[in-house]
């Protein structure tokens, strides 16, 4: 790990982050965090890796990295689980992700030719690679082979074992039924032995090892399946989130109503195996439609069904009895078998209550006479001895009066439901041995060379609570990884020293004294637990002290309390032990070991089953008497070992795989919420870079090719050597070899020229009589064929003149070419004869003819619409006349009624004028004794007259200096001031007779624009001063203000003011009152100063109510539109010559 170069350091989450060593200490190194933000963090030096140049490259097999480790492995499975490759190789160990989604093409017919007879590393790492490398090392070995699949549940174990038999099965199988059975063992074996889990909705609940046989030749003959630890615990309880076997759902969601009927069967709340877990069934949208609502729990009414693209209940039914018949299974025994599952769901209901009575015990409750009976009838017993079987037990005196001597003990509620759940354990653990059987039955083999086995059994186990499965399952594992470092660390090794190699040894951790601690003879926990069992009151705290009091100074066995988990820490030293397992250590709640380990009924229980009428059910218990324990006593309660039955079939498992050679598929979950496209570091690093794989990837990285290479190459003259020698062998040995077979070549070629030449004459005139009498029909049916498609093209020239429906004609006559077309390609490219030709053709003639009369009456219907269409025409158009007629004359009425209430309004205002006139007079008399008291005044003013002149110099000293601040004018203003110059009142000519007079077109527009603007600016004007004092008015423009301050002002009562227009006529128009005027000329710029001038509407001028001048906004409009301004501004608009005026916009929106 060079300085400044990134490295893999621990993360909590996702198992390694990239950093950056920034500090070195004793034991531990400081990392800066690189891809991630976040504060910088010390690791061990032993948990820190270094990292590859391009981190987001990955490699197909981990082999090829350059720095292999825990964190380069886990990257590279991260980028191509990311990329959707789910396989990695390391070296001949493939790495399996579940990706939780079906990849397209992945698992397809093409991609299994594409991966036949293959080598590894040749093609994309697969699982189909490594089960052909199984088969050809079987093939060239001569050496039978076995492919572990582990991992912990969820993973996807089962799903590839299944990719493993399909691929030895289509690639190498003779193609009979055998291969097909074989293929359609898998359904039956999940129905019975799979389960819904937390952590996996399709958890195998047993081990197989299912053996692929192949005869001298390489090719399938048959095979063999063999289970392992059914958990039978599933049976009567599960978890809250879990389900019990999908057999028991399957049948009720999907069984037909004869047998449902028969067997009594409802909705999986009704039954107590099953509504302690999770009561919905798996199924589609469509599928939860074909379930009757009588079979639904209200859970799953309620929350609807559980969904999974591999799992559907009723479905998988139907899948399930297919792949009964296709493995050889008749109706009746598929029957029994489902008769068997039914009588377990209904031994679930019975229950029990005190008996009230001195002798003490248990009675049946009232409630439960029906499923008693049901259970009797579908398992063939008597209603009576079953009832007495369940609660009371026989027992068989050896002294102390006649031996032999039976004795009915009553038993307790617990004790009765113990023993119902025993014989219901029972039933199923035998229904399913006998399904086992019956599939290895049903492909069979006389004889076979050698196999292929494919283990397929749970990983290392480790739950927050661990009992007797996990404990035997965990063993299992223990054997496997002996298994391992024997296979691949210890032989190869022997093998390396064997051939003088100078590889450095790899020390791994031997486990042999862990699983002496398991499986020793009378000291180990298998046979201490055994010895529990024989006593005649066994108990589970009995059994834990003896474990501790045996095995106190153990290594690898401790007590509880010394687990680093509080959980752990509040289990007794006699209710659990702690072991440590190659994997870590697990604690063991020892409740129910004792109960869990004897599979043997008591004697009423196994003597009522054994002699059951039903033949069925007879079968299945007629050998359980012979496999009870030989060192029982008599008069002792009965015992089967569960734990030395798993031990015997492990060692017979492992003596199977020590005999054949091996392959590795190591099976990851990506995350424990069973999603696609989410990958958690953490998890995957615990599964996957676990002790096992690290060990080889040790092994691996000191026996690498290119170290090998360099030790050769450290001594030529040895290497030299060698090779001659080799070469000198191969001369001697093969060269005899080598002549025979130049003969036999010769021989052969000669016979099979002869041969061929034969066969090539024999061909030809075979050939030619069975072309004659095979193409004749065809032939003959092409040809009508095509005098029919041609037909069909001179209907195509009808259906072009077709108006209406076209578009529909075509398509069938389109469908109808194609159907042609296809019949013509059937003929040419398959063989048929000419019953079925005819047959098809006659078909295509009937569509033909049907498509001719539809077309005809389409045309008769265009012929009927085109003259109603017509009609129609004629009748709207006289119906927009006489709406015209109607509106034009309601426009009419409207105009008189305006001008009406105009010449009214105009007479009130004459009234209001003349008013008007009469209070001036009155107010001119006022003003006249106001100017003869200013006269009297006037003597006192002379006082003050000199210093008034002195101000008012001063005034006009300070007025000139703030003119001269006053900026330049721009040409622009300076014409309009030449052309705006204020003129005499006498010379004003009133606005209201230009638009009626006006004929210039130019002009019209200029006084439409100043109509608009007046309006615009009198309003905004009017909304500005609106809240002003009136004796503060300001209405005249403040740039005539300021600049009459030097000038004297005269007062005007009736003064009004005119600006002109620079057009071509030069008309005046009216500029607005004013209440005061200067005796010198002032300018005013149009725009500039219009804000401040009092502007007055139309309205308010009067104009509309003066006699001859009643103007109205529509008429306006009408007269700007006859005279052409609609034209003259698009021309201006076109020419990017109009102002941007409102008339200019609204032009513009309307051409828009």
């Amino acid at each position: 790990m060079d300085d400044g170069k990134p490295v893999w350091a621990p993360h909590p989450t996702d198992g390694f982050q990239l950093g950056r060593i920034i500090d070195i200490s004793a034991d531990s190194l400081t990392i800066e965090p690189l891809n991630q933000r976040g504060k910088n963090f010390q690791a061990s030096v032993n948990q820190v890796f270094p990292a590859e140049d391009d981190v987001s490259k990955h490699v197909e097999d981990n082999c090829s990295l350059m720095y292999l480790n825990e964190a380069t492995l886990l990257n590279n499975v991260r980028v191509r689980y990311s990329k959707d490759k789910i396989y990695t190789f390391v070296a001949n160990i493939l790495i399996a992700v579940n990706p939780y989604f079906e990849i397209p093409k992945l698992y397809s017919p093409e991609t299994i030719k594409q991966y036949r007879g293959r080598s590894l590393g040749t093609l994309p790492p697969h699982v189909y690679a490594i089960a052909d490398k199984a088969y050809r090392d079987m093939k060239v070995l001569k050496m039978s082979q076995s492919i572990v699949v582990s991992g912990e549940s969820g993973a996807g174990k089962t799903e590839n074992t299944k990719f493993v038999l399909r691929y030895l099965t289509t690639s190498y199988g003779t193609g009979q039924d055998i291969d097909e059975r074989i293929v359609e063992a898998n359904p039956l074996l999940e129905a019975f032995g799979n389960a819904k889990t937390v952590r996996n909705n399709n958890s195998s609940r047993f081990g197989k090892f299912v053996e692929i046989h192949f005869n001298e030749k390489n090719a399938v003959v048959g095979g063999f399946v063999s289970h392992y630890l059914l958990e039978k615990s599933r049976i009567c309880t599960q978890g809250q989130e879990e389900r019990n076997y999908h057999i028991f759902y399957r049948l009720c969601a999907g069984a037909p109503e004869d047998i449902k009927e028969k067997f009594h069967l409802s909705s999986p709340d009704c039954f107590r195996y099953l509504s302690r877990g999770c009561k919905r069934y798996f199924s589609t949208k469509d599928s939860d439609k074909l379930i009757p609502q009588n079979r639904k729990s209200p859970e799953h009414l309620k929350a609807g069904p559980l969904k999974d693209p591999l799992l559907d209940d009723h479905a998988d039914f139907n899948r399930m009895c297919v792949a009964m018949k296709k493995i050889g299974l008749g109706d009746t025994e598929k029957f029994n078998m489902f008769r068997v599952v039914a009588g377990v769901l209904h031994l679930g209901n019975i229950d029990f209550e005190e008996a009230g009575s001195t002798s003490g015990g248990c009675v049946l409750k009232k409630t439960c006479g029906q499923s008693l009976e049901f259970c009797a009838e579908l398992l063939g017993l008597d209603e009576e001895d079953l009832r007495v079987s369940l609660t009371t037990r026989v027992m068989h005196t050896t002294a102390g009066g006649a031996k032999g001597t039976a004795i009915k003990v009553p038993l307790k509620v617990e004790q009765a439901s113990s023993a119902r759940d025993a014989l219901a354990k029972a039933i199923y653990s035998r229904l399913f041995d006998h399904v086992v059987t019956r599939i290895n039955q049903c492909f069979p083999f006389d004889s076979s060379s050698h196999f292929i086995g494919v283990l397929d059994i749970a990983g290392f186990e480790y739950f927050e609570h661990n009992s007797f499965e996990q404990f035997c399952i965990n063993y299992c594992n223990e054997k496997l990884q002996q298994f391992f470092n024997e296979r691949i660390l210890k032989e190869e090794q022997e093998l390396y020293q064997r051939e003088g190699l100078g590889v450095n040894e790899v020390h791994y951790v031997d486990n042999q004294d862990c699983i002496d601690l398991v499986e020793a003879k009378l000291v180990g926990i298998l046979d201490i637990l055994d010895e529990e069992n024989r006593l005649p009151q066994p108990s589970d705290q009995h059994f834990t002290d003896t474990i501790h009091s045996k095995h106190k100074d153990h290594f690898r066995l401790t007590v509880p309390r010394k687990s680093k988990l509080t959980v752990h820490r509040n289990v007794r030293d006699d209710e659990g032990f702690i072991i440590r397992h190659f994997a870590g250590a697990v604690c063991y709640e020892t409740t129910q070991f004792v109960e869990k380990n004897n599979d043997a009924l008591h004697t009423s229980l196994a003597s009522l089953v054994s002699e059951s009428k039903d033949k069925f059910i007879g079968e299945l218990f007629e050998n359980s008497n012979h496999s009870k324990d030989t060192k029982q006593k008599a008069g002792k309660l009965s015992f089967i070992s569960v734990g030395n039955k798993f031990k015997t079939q492990l060692n017979i498992l492992l003596e199977k795989l020590h005999s054949t050679g091996s392959s590795f598929v190591r099976c990851v979950k990506p995350n424990l919420k069973m999603v696609s496209h989410q990958f958690e570091g953490i998890i995957v690093f615990f599964f996957t870079c676990d002790h096992k794989l690290m060990q080889f990837i040790d092994w691996f990285d000191v026996t690498q090719f290119a170290e090998f290479d360099q030790i050769m190459k450290s001594d030529p003259d040895h290497l030299a050597e060698l090779v001659k020698r080799v070469n000198k062998w191969l001369i001697c040995s093969r060269w005899k070899k080598v002549q025979w077979c130049a003969l036999s070549v010769i021989k052969l070629k000669n016979k099979m020229l002869y041969r061929a030449k034969a066969c090539i004459q024999m061909q030809k005139t075979v050939r030619m009589w069975l072309c004659k009498r095979k193409h004749k029909p065809r032939i003959d049916g092409l040809v009508k064929a095509c005098n029919l498609k041609k037909r069909i093209e001179k209907l195509n020239e009808v259906v072009s003149g077709l108006k209406e429906g076209k578009q529909e004609m075509s398509k069938h006559m389109q469908e109808l070419d194609s159907s042609i077309s296809a019949h013509i390609f059937k003929i040419k490219n398959t063989v048929m004869s000419r019953i079925d030709i005819d047959h098809e053709h006659q078909a295509l003639v009937t569509r033909s003819q049907e498509l001719l009369s539809v077309m005809q009456k389409k045309k008769q219907e265009e012929e009927e619409m085109e003259r109603l269409r017509r009609i129609q025409e004629e009748m709207e158009r006289e119906r927009k006349r006489r709406e015209e007629e109607e509106q034009k004359r309601k426009q009419e009425e409207e105009e008189r009624r305006l001008k009406s209430e105009m010449e009214l309004k105009r007479k009130h205002e004459e009234e209001e004028r003349k008013k008007r006139e009469e209070d001036e007079r009155r107010l001119q008399e006022e003003m006249e004794l106001q100017l003869q008291e200013e006269r009297e005044q006037e003597a006192a003013r002379q006082t003050v007259l000199e210093q008034e002149r002195r101000d008012r110099e001063l005034a006009l000293r300070i007025a000139q200096s703030e003119a001269e601040l006053i900026p330049e004018e721009t040409p622009v203003e300076a014409g309009l001031r030449r052309y705006l110059r204020a003129s005499e009142p006498s010379k004003w000519h009133t606005f209201r007779y230009l638009p009626s007079t006006l004929c210039n077109i130019e002009l019209l527009a200029a006084c439409r624009e100043e109509f608009h603007r007046r309006l615009k600016v009198y309003h905004a004007w009017k909304s500005k001063n609106k809240k002003r004092n009136a004796q503060d008015e300001q209405r005249a423009p403040k740039a005539v203000t300021d600049y009459g301050k030097k000038w004297r002002w005269v007062s005007a009562k009736r003064v009004r003011m005119k600006c002109k227009l620079d057009t071509v006529d030069r008309n005046n128009f009216l500029c607005g009152p004013d209440k005061y005027i200067c005796d010198t000329s002032v300018f005013v710029l149009i725009g500039k100063d219009d804000m401040e001038m009092c502007e007055l509407s139309l309205e308010e001028t009067g104009l509309t109510r003066k006699r001859g001048a009643e103007i109205l906004s529509r008429q306006f409009e009408e007269i700007w539109e006859h005279y052409g301004g609609i034209q003259y501004l698009k021309i201006a608009i076109e020419s990017r010559q109009a102002r941007p005026t409102y008339a200019t916009a609204m032009l513009q929106s309307m051409l828009k």
